[in-house]
């Protein structure tokens, strides 16, 4: 995990800052933090102190008691210089608000507080994210300063268009989300190697739709969460993820490379062409189970029809179909979203699908069904089952990789080639 040095300057988005603060923290990186005496009229420093559990720096003569350590690091024996010693163990520094007037003293190289002195000083990665009133944004001053820090190698991360702190006014100089901030971060800073290094991921998402006529389909309610969050968290640790989303609204998380489709058969052209270069296949994506045999050509109208049958046909079964043509080495995953005697089913699709895991939800339960933001799972492998309590999304998609890294490793039963 990383050490990250957060400035905050003078702004009403400083609130996002303690947000930034408690998720990275939350995330397992160390964070300290450097405010400018105007940021302690929006928020204040102890409310930082008790996230991060180190104190905040304002003033550059001021003794830092850890001495420039950040959490978790042991405390040097000597005295150092402060601004010096803290950017000198930080793996990256944002500055986040960043005001028009600190991005105009550090396109300067103006040192006047411990903010802009430890900026100047640090030779880690550094980012600004410019948070202000779109005029003082647009100004030629402020887009000079920042273009001076492009130039510098200084990453500017854009601020977003939207309601401003000015009442009624609207326009771009929002500061970004703490996760967009924090992703920013964490694409700067040096990764450790790991299992998942050069892994290439095949991930699926969302849910197909079966066309009956040009406005009317065939579909199921997943959002795709699940998907997303299992390739923005494979993203981390390394994998090189691709991600076949069917009919999935969210961006795709930093760094995955996405393809889009809408129907089931869609979906199974995308992943066969993509499955034989994949190392894993996690196939969280819910495909229908059928589709109408013709689709009208024209919208069907109601009047004078008295209604209408749908002639189905059955979709094929696209993990078992990848499933037989699977190499070795490859690891395949697929989801069972199921309403009752869930865990017989999921064992016999673990069985006819030939796949090493099958991650099994309760899709009745209201806290865990679709839109959630949470889940909960039993991940079914040859070997036995693994339950994942109620967590976060984005939890359960690491307790889910975890398990993959563990059939990767042959800690776990694998199923073999045409299983």
């Amino acid at each position: 995990m990383a050490r990250i040095l957060l400035g905050v300057s003078g702004g009403i988005a400083a609130y996002k800052s303690l947000e930034l603060a408690r998720l990275a923290t939350k995330e397992g990186h160390a964070v300290r933090v450097v405010m400018t005496p105007t940021a302690e009229r929006f928020i204040g420093e102890a409310s930082f102190e008790g996230i991060v559990g180190a104190p905040v720096l304002i003033d550059e003569f001021e003794r830092d008691p850890t001495r420039g350590a950040f959490p978790g690091d042991p405390v040097p024996g000597h005295d150092p210089i402060g601004h010096l010693e803290v950017v000198a163990n930080a793996d990256a520094y944002l500055v986040a608000p960043a005001s028009a007037n600190t991005i105009a003293k550090l396109a300067a190289g103006i040192a006047d507080s411990m903010l802009t002195t430890s900026f100047l000083a640090c030779a880690a990665p550094r980012l600004v994210a410019p948070a202000m009133n779109d005029r003082m944004c647009r100004d030629a001053a402020t887009q000079a300063n920042l273009a001076t820090l492009r130039q510098r190698g200084i990453a500017v991360i854009e601020p977003e268009e939207g309601d401003l702190a000015s009442r009624g006014e609207h326009g771009v100089g929002r500061l970004p989300e703490p996760r967009a901030l924090l992703d920013a971060i964490e694409t700067v800073v040096p990764r450790p190697s790991g299992p998942w290094d050069g892994l290439r991921v095949l991930i699926s998402a969302g849910g197909t739709r079966e066309p009956i006529d040009p406005v009317r389909f065939i579909g199921n309610r997943s959002s795709g969460r699940m998907g997303l969050a299992l390739a923005e968290r494979a993203a981390r640790r390394g994998g090189e993820v691709t991600l076949v989303a069917a009919n999935v609204s969210g961006p795709a998380p930093p760094g995955v490379r996405r393809v889009d489709v809408e129907t089931a058969a869609e979906l199974a052209d995308a992943l066969a062409r993509e499955f034989d270069s994949a190392d894993v296949l996690v196939m969280a994506a819910a495909p229908a189970d059928f589709r109408p045999k013709r689709a009208a050509a024209e919208k069907i109208h109601r009047e004078g029809t008295g209604g209408f049958e749908l002639d189905l046909q059955a979709t094929e079964d696209i993990l078992a179909g990848l499933s037989t043509r699977r190499r070795e080495g490859q690891t395949i995953v697929g989801f069972a979203a199921e309403t009752d005697a869930g865990l017989d089913r999921a064992r016999e699709k673990l069985s006819r699908k030939g796949a090493d895991a099958i991650v099994l939800n309760d899709v009745s339960r209201s806290e865990i069904g679709f839109e959630s933001g949470e889940n909960e799972v039993v991940i079914v492998e040859r070997g036995g089952e693994h339950h994942v309590p109620l967590a976060s999304k984005e939890a359960v998609a690491d307790a889910i990789l975890d398990r993959i890294e563990a059939l990767r490793s042959g800690s776990a039963s694998r199923a073999e080639p045409g299983d």
